[in-house]
């Protein structure tokens, strides 16, 4: 019998998840000061590396659906499943209400894709043109 240590640690993390989450949980609250300043250090030591791995992020797929769907919610938009959300204005090629050809800009123009949605109850409502979603405010 080889002795695979990573799989012997999945098994015990499974069998013994509660009291090693505990066990978490009272070193953090009495070394949170210690684990906050270390946190810190940390970062004020690695900031230009962090910021540039957070940039290599933002440009990943993953990264991109990440960041839009974040701005959706902060925006107000409510809607069950973001993620399938997200598919849909992916592949959505024309606007919903005009059916002129989408684009993604960098910039706002007349032809942007927008996520068309209720101001007052934050639904989604449509895929729309930039031009039709301000005219439909």
């Amino acid at each position: 019998m080889v002795y695979d240590k990573r799989e012997y640690m999945k098994e015990y993390y499974k069998s013994n998840r509660d009291k090693i989450n505990e066990n978490r949980r009272e070193y953090y609250k009495s070394n949170k000061d210690k684990i906050s300043e270390n946190r810190k250090e940390y970062y004020l030591s690695n900031k230009d590396k962090i910021s540039e791995n957070v940039k290599k992020y933002k440009q990943t797929e993953k990264g991109k659906k990440v960041n839009t769907i974040k701005n959706w919610k902060f925006n107000g938009v409510v809607h069950p499943d973001f993620n399938a959300l997200y598919e849909k204005y992916l592949n959505t090629k024309n606007c919903e209400l005009c059916d002129v050809e989408l684009t993604q800009d960098r910039y706002n123009t007349k032809t942007t894709r927008c996520l068309d949605h209720d101001h007052e109850t934050g639904l989604f409502r449509n895929i729309l043109c930039n031009s039709c979603n301000v005219k439909r405010r």
